[in-house]
């Protein structure tokens, strides 16, 4: 049977551009006409963002590399593609190589690859809306060093090349119904205006759109998978705030919603509004993660004061109230009984050889739609049987897709957008007998995962301090994975939410009401992947004679965890009695959601692990 191309919220069309000489060659010409050495192309859009709309998928147009980060580096005689560990094996099998070096960040960062190529005197080009402040000195001090400088482009060189670029997206934007937000936007607002007297500063441009639709109440899809209106805002601390997107996008409802909170302007009225704030003399605060150092420049120059730190919503944001909490729960909830009976389809059609990984998309995705709840997906499905799972951020083409065969194991993480939440779920399952290595590799994976479930840690413990838990038991056979365990998920926002994460990088402290992923792997690459993940919510815990308040998270995600993959020696018995009380707690809830024989496809699915042969010491 041949897959069909899409479903209703991804496709399976090669993404990559898998651009030519030509392209580079046109870039190249923009640079000499300019007297550029060099331009930097980040994988970003004007408020710095993991997902961008097409218009500004500059570097897959570039090089055809369509991952969600990375940074080309653009010389006349030779390109760089510089991405971290989630990206090393995409970004090979993507760029022409010959034309565009892929280069891991583990091993060479943007900034060493420019000081130990930018020819001497050399004049690298950016675009300033494409960086922040820190980034723009990061890369100062690199051409500095190389013995050049960095100078700013007039326009971005990529747009001045790229003949059919798409237009900027127009998609309506709704309000975010309040029962859901669990706070008015009003309310909101004035926390804003509350932190920014704290700070001392006189106003607060919104250049993230997250945190847009948060503090506004609203929601869009000017961005594949995220509810987001894209656009700015200006909050200052003793005036109404000002949103500039296209007025036009505003449907009825959402004018209502913000009539007497904010005005709404086009977004070409955002230079003169920071004009005027310079002119003022104000203290104005941009975000150091998405504020592009044009806004910086903008407002200095008009004589004010740039205060470049934390946006405060973002911390508000990430903190969950008991709406969306119980929003979180209920979605989930939904989400687990679709997994269910995927994997319960999976386990009948897959040993025959029936299931490819398009179909497996297709049919889960269709699942999540039969309860009518489903809004969108979170992004797009990650489906790798065999060695297109050791591919952590791989994406099924027509072209790549291969059918899901006895001995391998198949690896599908997902997510989905509903109204009352947000979801990410990774399961990885053997089809047929997997191998004793197989089973050894999962058994580590699944004991770091159970080890952050159920960690327990004192008030002001960051994700960086949790992230060796998961690892420890790859660590003791000399292996490891190369990505964070755990990132944020906002409420029906992106399944990628900062700043609170479970990584190395992780330095914000873990509150109450944080969501974060839980998803430890291990990828042998050109054999098979494995990851398992959850949502955690991070919550407080009484523990009898703690000197100091406790946390720790309570387990969202309900879906049955591959007991074939389970080497029963290698867990505790603590481990053990965890997956057995998780399982039973995912049978009791979904149970009253299936059908008869996916009720008792889960019953045998989460039977406990008693039968299984000893638990290890």
């Amino acid at each position: 049977m041949t897959p069909m191309t899409r479903t209703r919220f991804q496709t399976f069309d090669d993404p990559s551009h898998r651009a030519g000489a030509q392209r580079l060659a046109a870039l190249r010409a923009a640079m000499l006409q300019k007297g550029f050495s060099g331009f930097v192309v980040p994988r970003a859009d004007e408020h710095q963002s993991e997902y961008v709309p097409p218009r500004a998928e500059r570097l897959a147009w570039l090089t055809g590399f369509t991952g969600s980060a990375g940074t080309a580096v653009i010389l006349a005689d030779r390109a760089a593609l510089v991405v971290d560990g989630r990206y090393t094996l995409q970004a090979a099998s993507q760029v022409d190589t010959a034309l565009v070096t892929p280069v891991p960040l583990a091993e060479t960062s943007v900034e060493a690859w420019i000081e130990a190529n930018l020819p001497a005197g050399g004049v690298l080009a950016y675009d300033p809306w494409l960086h922040t402040p820190d980034g723009v000195a990061r890369l100062e001090k690199a051409a500095a060093a190389a013995g050049g400088r960095l100078e700013p482009a007039g326009m971005n060189l990529v747009d001045q090349v790229w003949i059919d670029r798409p237009p900027a997206p127009r998609a309506p934007v709704l309000p975010y119904p309040e029962a859901l937000a669990g706070e008015t936007a009003a309310r909101k607002l004035e926390r804003v205006r509350e932190a920014l007297a704290k700070a001392r500063a006189d106003a607060l441009v919104v250049s993230d759109p997250h945190n847009l639709a948060w503090a506004f109440n609203l929601r869009g899809s000017d961005v594949a998978h995220t509810p987001l209106p894209l656009g700015y805002a200006v909050i200052p601390r003793e005036a109404p705030a000002t949103l500039f997107l296209d007025p036009g996008k505003l449907t009825a409802e959402a004018s209502a919603a913000l009539d007497g909170l904010a005005a709404c302007v086009d977004p070409a009225g955002l230079p003169a509004c920071l004009d005027a704030l310079g002119r003022a003399g104000a203290r104005v605060r941009l975000d150091a993660a998405t504020g592009a150092v044009a806004l910086k420049r903008r407002i200095e120059e008009a004589g004010g004061r740039a205060d470049v730190g934390p946006d405060p919503i973002t911390a508000m944001k990430a903190v969950k109230n008991a709406a969306e909490i119980a929003g979180a729960r209920e979605a989930h909830r939904r989400d687990g009984a679709a997994v269910a009976r995927f994997l319960a389809w999976l386990a009948r059609e897959a040993p025959g050889g029936g299931v490819s990984e398009i179909a497996a998309v297709e049919r889960l995705e269709a699942f999540r739609a039969e309860g009518g709840e489903l809004r969108e997906i979170s992004f797009p499905t990650i489906s790798g049987s065999g060695p297109n799972g050791a591919i952590v951020h791989y994406r099924v083409t027509a072209a790549t897709d291969r059918v899901v065969r006895p001995g391998e194991l198949f690896l599908i993480d997902s997510g989905a957008q509903y109204l009352d939440g947000t979801t990410d779920i990774t399961r990885t399952v053997a089809v047929g007998p997997p191998s004793d290595e197989m089973r050894d590799r999962f058994t580590r994976v699944l004991k770091g995962h159970i080890a952050i479930a159920t960690a327990l840690f004192p008030r002001g413990t960051t994700g960086a301090q949790l992230d060796s838990f998961a690892r420890r038991p790859l660590w003791e056979a000399g292996l490891d994975f190369d990505h964070g365990t755990g990132h944020g998920v906002g409420a029906f926002l992106s399944v990628h939410e900062g700043p609170q994460r479970i990584a190395k990088t992780g330095t914000t402290a873990l509150q109450p009401g944080m969501i974060v992923s839980n998803e430890p792997g291990y990828y042998r690459a050109g054999a098979y992947g494995i990851r398992i993940e959850n949502l955690v919510l991070v919550e407080e815990r009484a523990l009898a004679g703690a000197e100091r308040p406790m946390l720790g998270f309570e387990t969202l995600t309900l879906a049955p965890i591959d007991r074939a993959l389970i080497a029963r020696d290698l867990l505790t018995p603590g481990e053990a009695a965890w997956l057995d009380a998780y399982h039973a707690r995912v049978r009791e809830a979904l149970s009253p959601l299936l059908d008869g024989a996916t009720r008792d496809w889960l019953a045998a699915a989460t039977r406990p692990l008693a039968g299984d042969g000893p638990a290890g010491s």
